[in-house]
């Protein structure tokens, strides 16, 4: 019997332990979706919501897009699942042919995971693999950021800094460093792009090597667009400063571009956009539009002919997952590459950027909005936090615009955009004058 996707809307949602929500709070007032096409959701109410957010920065192409749809069904009734150990099938060899040709040139390999987690723990075990092969496994050390986002698996809160997501869970993975975040609000608020002032963070990168000693770090990884901590952009010179010092000692750099590629910044990726060639990029989200769970990790030739050595008949990486590849998510991930290409998606939030930023812009002055920043089609609100109940405002101005029809997220009292590469001006407008409104109406 085909299942019905359909039913009558639940009315006992206690089993459902929900990530990152306020269950509680969610379940005395559930806001379900049902559908969703092109720019919209649908509510369980039948009401229309614009999506401020591409879901959960991922739904690039826009929903239920059909080319997407019709390969996952088609292969679903050819070839439901292949292993991935010792076996493989065409279709992962397809996409990720097609994906390396996307990617800066040398970066030409790549290990698919799940998620975007799981592209992190890749990244950072072939890191220190690598070093080992080559004969260096005292470079064991790993850097990441203050208010850097990784993920959820221990390795990725190790290298994360929000402070949430590390207190409640003990020890986590020694032998890991943490540069400043770049957040300077006294010195850049209100930058279109990226700020002028905090390039000189990044040379804290030079003490913690003097620290350590550069022969027991193995990679540096950062967002070079830091999303879930509150759309943090680079400072001017900043990354390049990151590649220079990691180049010099023979430590890795990792992009964890789990957000930005894939056109969010208007370019592929965003080592593309800003024109710095990292070591090592992990993806998910955007890759094949969230329609199945899939995540990549992208290396440089070096890296991975360090790996091809011994016997051949020898496994070279002790590491993988059971739907590494999986064909499902393979399908969506060519039919989304291949909207992306002729659609022009990859680029598109160039053509739109000063709209959009015109329009996120035009909220300065509003009660409460101490900060605004842009790049792509992407954008940071920050409201001024209360004192005696911090990140209550932006929630409350997440459900104020949810009621009015638009979806936005909020990361404490931080307001997070980044719609669908599709969105048309008359959209923007309209996310953006909303958003504004439930500002003013919140107070």
């Amino acid at each position: 019997m085909p299942l019905d996707v359909n039913p009558p809307v639940v009315n006992d949602l206690s089993a459902f332990w929900m990530p990152f929500t306020a269950n509680r709070q969610f379940k005395g007032a559930p806001r379900l979706l049902v559908a969703a096409e092109g720019m919209h959701y649908t509510g369980h109410d039948g009401r229309q919501i614009l999506d401020g957010t591409a879901g959960l920065w991922c739904v690039n192409a826009g929903h239920g897009r059909t080319e997407i749809v019709e390969a996952i069904r088609a292969m679903a009734g050819q070839l439901d699942y292949a292993p991935a150990f010792q076996m493989g099938h065409p279709l992962v060899f397809d996409l990720a042919n097609r994906l390396v040709r996307v990617m800066p040139e040398g970066i030409d390999h790549v290990f698919f995971t799940n998620s975007g987690s799981e592209a992190v723990e890749t990244a950072l075990k072939i890191a220190i693999a690598y070093h080992k092969a080559r004969g260096e496994g005292g470079r064991t050390r790993l850097i990441g950021r203050e208010r850097g986002y990784h993920g959820v698996n221990f390795g990725g809160i190790s290298v994360g800094g929000i402070v949430n997501n590390r207190r409640f869970f003990g020890g986590l993975l020694s032998g890991v460093d943490h540069l400043p975040h770049t957040h300077l609000p006294e010195m850049n608020a209100f930058s279109r792009g990226q700020p002028e002032h905090g390039a000189h963070l990044a040379d804290d990168l030079e003490r913690l090597v003097a620290l350590h000693g550069p022969e027991t770090i193995a990679a540096v990884i950062v967002e070079p667009m830091a999303g879930s901590t509150g759309v943090l952009m680079p400072p001017k010179g900043y990354l390049e400063r990151l590649r220079e010092i990691t180049a010099k000692h023979g430590i890795l750099l990792i992009f964890d571009e789990v957000i930005t590629a894939f056109g969010r910044l208007g370019s592929a990726t965003a080592a593309e956009h800003f024109g710095i060639t990292p070591d090592i990029i992990t993806t998910a989200k955007g890759l094949n539009n969230a329609a199945v769970p899939m995540g990549a990790t992208f290396v440089t030739g070096a890296i991975y002919d360090a790996f091809m050595n011994g016997p051949e008949h020898l496994i070279e990486l002790f590491h993988g997952y059971t739907y590494s590849g999986h064909p499902l998510a393979c399908a969506a991930g060519i039919a989304t590459q291949e909207i992306y290409q002729r659609e022009g998606l990859l680029i598109r939030a160039r053509d739109l950027e000063n709209t959009w930023a015109d329009a996120v812009f035009a909220l300065k002055g509003l009660p409460h909005v101490i900060d605004l920043r842009t790049m792509g089609l992407i954008a940071g609100i920050e409201l001024e936090p209360r004192s005696d109940e911090p990140g209550k405002r932006a929630f409350e101005v997440f459900l104020k615009c949810y009621e009015k029809g638009v979806l936005i997220r909020v990361t404490g009292d931080i307001i997070a955009l980044s719609p669908p590469l599709i969105i048309e001006p008359g959209q923007i407008d309209r996310l953006l004058t909303t958003v504004g409104e439930a500002i003013r109406e919140v107070g």
